[in-house]
């Protein structure tokens, strides 16, 4: 019996060496088989697809544009925009910063209170320091629906001082065609802060005399847009572009499927849409996400002479040219001595000019732009030569009209 069962303690690791060897053997055969027979062909097959999915999306990823952007942020549908509102009110409640007896100021009030059935006798010109007369401004958006909350600016009309703590009186809105289209009134928001002294002297922070009333005013009329009636839909860019134009009209077409987009110029995309709120409403919802590659700018050079301030866009290239710029110093120094007559020479004591005039010029190396000098190298270039913003401007000038500035120079 001993024997008997030390014997499978020595069998079995061995047996069990055998099988694993042979399990391996046989998933190795049966791998072959697979690849040489039918499966093999499905496996290969199975792998060619991911091979082409991978290069799809890879190609893909290379055919997108790089700065792709919606047509929603490159303009606006035909019709679809905010219309501005104005509107003369009364801010009362300032602490002694109104208008004190402006007639203008005098005839408003008048009008707040006889709405109450009060009449000011004649001849009576109220000292209205604690109010001021004032322009309501609001801009009413697309769609907008009576009941809708606008925020308004409010500024001061004569010479208040400051509308701090005013409440706005009840002022009627109005449009272009002189109809009401929304009621303002509420507690204005002052950021500004003014004071002054008996001396006359003051001091001033921001702007005191006018402020914002964020949801002060109800839109009490909605403006038709027109866009549900309309033979067609048109977008309009903001910036008139002639191949943006294209490739807005071709990214359409291309997301439906057929010629429904045609740009008519640089500006207006027109597009051919069925009648109807719903249907148009859908087609432009669609539309304002499509992405397309805009057009570069066009090479611009904006100067500023006032603060000496200039931009440069990336399409600015420079054509051959060589630039020497200098500064040339020139110090007059006045020092005037008094001369004393001789004793006794009766003689008057004057007065003797002397003068030194000294110039100083600096001496800055000669820069050379090879053709196509890009934006980098003119930035490099002009702080080699130490050139501040007021030099630039003339550098730029004189690259201008010697022809080798390519560009669109705008000098505000």
């Amino acid at each position: 019996m001993t024997s008997f069962a030390r014997l499978p303690n020595f069998v079995i690791p061995a047996q069990a060496g055998i099988h694993l060897r042979t399990s391996r053997l046989v998933q190795r055969r049966e791998m072959d088989s697979r690849l040489r027979g039918n499966d093999g062909v499905w496996l290969g097959k199975r792998l060619a697809r991911r091979v082409i999915l991978a290069l799809l999306t890879a190609l893909t990823l290379i055919a997108a544009p790089a700065h792709a952007e919606r047509i929603k942020d490159l303009g606006n549908f035909q019709g679809v925009r905010p219309n501005q509102l104005t509107g003369y009110g009364i801010v009362v409640g300032l602490a002694g910063t109104g208008d004190d007896s402006l007639d203008y100021a005098t005839q408003g009030m008048k009008g707040v209170v006889s709405r109450f059935g009060l009449t000011l006798p004649q001849g009576i010109n109220p000292a209205l320091k604690n109010a001021a007369a004032v322009l309501v401004t609001a801009d009413l958006p697309a769609f907008a629906k009576p009941g809708q909350r606008l925020d308004v600016t409010v500024s001061a009309l004569g010479k208040a001082k400051s509308l701090r703590g005013g409440t706005l009186i009840m002022t009627p809105l109005r449009g272009a065609d002189n109809e009401i289209y929304g009621m303002a009134q509420g507690n204005l928001a002052v950021g500004g802060l003014g004071v002054s002294g008996a001396d006359g002297s003051q001091v001033s922070v921001n702007i005191p005399s006018a402020g914002r009333i964020p949801g002060g005013a109800t839109v009490e009329r909605a403006v038709a847009t027109g866009f549900d009636t309309a033979p067609t839909l048109t977008f309009n860019l903001s910036e008139a572009d002639l191949t943006t134009a294209l490739r807005v009209a071709d990214g359409i077409n291309r997301t439906y499927g057929d010629h429904r987009a045609k740009a008519v110029d640089a500006v207006s995309i027109t597009i051919d849409a069925a009648p109807g709120a719903t249907d148009r409403i859908m087609m432009m919802g669609m539309i304002e996400n499509i992405e397309i590659s805009p057009a570069d700018a066009p090479a611009k050079v904006i100067v500023n002479a006032r603060t000496g301030t200039v931009v440069i866009n990336g399409a600015v290239k420079i054509h051959p040219a060589a630039i020497a710029h200098g500064k040339i110093t020139v110090s007059v120094n006045e020092s005037p001595r008094i001369v004393q007559p001789a004793p006794f020479s009766q003689g008057q004591t004057a007065v003797e000019q002397s003068s030194s005039i000294s110039i100083d010029q600096e001496k800055k190396p000669m820069i050379n732009f090879k053709g196509g000098a890009s934006l980098a190298d003119i930035v490099k270039a002009v702080n080699a030569i130490g050139a501040s913003p007021a030099d630039m401007v003339a550098i730029l000038e004189a690259l201008k009209q010697a022809g080798a500035l390519k560009a669109e120079l705008v000098v505000l």
